[in-house]
């Protein structure tokens, strides 16, 4: 078990791209931090950094209160106690499965009896005792990603890093080898990082997660209040599936530039949103602020139409309803704004007219639809 303490972390590509821009993150002691962004956010960067794998260009890293990057000081990946499991496996194909476990303990030069009590041990863990002799050829894709996480716990690693590591997976393998990394990792103890690009991933699986986007975070948070307190556009958005809605607010009101979308901020007991504002001082006095308003799928409720309107702005048209867990995930078309609802109950059909009537949304002042915050 240890800490990840990241100070000012920066990187830089050769070819001049900025991958990693002031990185401040702490990774407490047993944690299980998942990194979440785009494509190109800086995820893998950041990674393959506390990895070893890259050097930062600027800022300092330590793992378990001791330097590992900068001041000077740098130890390559074999030195920092990490283990690692990526999306590909890479198991070895010659080794069977206890050959392919007790190999990092091989190389640690310790006494064969004893790697044979620690792989049998750490088999029994994932389920593979019975397929200690198997090559990986013989093994299912999750078998041979439950050898790589053996592997990388065999030799009691400071914190486990997880590159992507369920994503070649198909469901419902992929939820189940979830909740058994989530168990692993609690009862050995281990301080884990893990990059998804699945937003249900992870925030079904960290204590808290980073949010990342051009290189640097935009906020940290345990999923719950990444979800209920978005601290910018960007993370409602991208965490929450909000849609965007530019907009001006002034004397308590936001205006937002769709023709359809106007609210009083706050909340009362004649259907006026729900409204979390986002930004010092924003309702003060009368002079406009340009604004964003953020409306998750969940912050919308739908109406049929009353009447067969189709230029009224108030109206939007379903462009479909697909059946999901939590109910019909609709998407619309609202006077050229495509907007997501979540719909449980009365489920609209493809081409019909409805009325969104916005029930929550949280509004940040002085954006203008993305925005960067601060780590909180």
């Amino acid at each position: 078990m240890a800490t990840i303490e990241l100070t000012n972390l920066g990187h830089v590509y050769g070819n001049g791209h900025v991958g990693l821009d002031g990185i401040e993150l702490d990774v407490r002691d047993g944690e299980f931090l998942a990194l979440l962004g785009p494509s190109g956010s800086g995820k893998t960067t950041l990674l393959r950094t506390i990895a070893g794998f890259l050097r930062p260009s600027a800022g300092n890293l330590a793992i378990g209160g001791r330097s590992v990057a900068g001041d000077g000081v740098w130890l390559p990946p074999e030195k920092r106690e990490l283990g690692m499991v990526f999306q590909d496996h890479a198991i070895w194909p010659h080794l069977n499965v206890a050959g392919n476990v007790g190999y990092p303990l091989k190389l640690e030069g310790v006494p064969r009896i004893q790697i044979a009590r620690r792989v049998a041990a750490v088999l029994d863990q994932v389920g593979l005792s019975e397929y200690a002799k198997r090559k990986p050829a013989a093994l299912s894709g999750g078998q041979r990603q439950r050898v790589a996480l053996a592997r990388a716990i065999v030799a009691k690693p400071q914190a486990l890093l997880l590159d992507e590591a369920l994503s070649a997976l198909d469901e419902p393998l992929r939820a189940r080898l979830r909740l058994e990394l989530r168990a692993l990792t609690r009862e050995e103890g281990l301080t884990a990082v893990h990059v998804t690009h699945d937003r249900a991933e992870a925030l079904g699986l960290a204590d808290r997660v980073a949010v990342l986007n051009r290189g640097k975070i935009q906020q940290v948070g345990t999923p719950r209040e990444l979800l209920e307190n978005p601290v910018n556009a960007f993370v409602a958005s991208f965490v929450s599936d909000a849609t965007l809605f530019p907009g001006t607010v002034v004397d308590g009101h936001f205006h937002a530039d769709h023709p359809g979308l106007r609210f009083r901020i706050g909340s009362d007991t004649h259907g006026n949103p729900a409204i979390r504002v986002i930004g010092e001082r924003a309702l003060a006095g009368a002079r406009p602020r340009r604004a964003v308003a953020a409306v998750a799928p969940t912050g919308v409720r739908l109406e049929p139409a009353a009447r067969k309107a189709p230029l009224d702005i108030q109206l939007a048209r379903v462009t479909s309803a697909l059946y999901g867990r939590h109910g019909y995930e609709t998407s619309l078309d609202w006077a050229g704004t495509g907007l997501r609802v979540l719909v449980d109950g009365w489920v609209p059909k493809e081409g019909e007219l409805v009325r969104p009537v916005v029930e929550m949304a949280h509004v940040f002042c002085g954006e203008s639809g993305g925005g960067e915050g601060r780590a909180a």
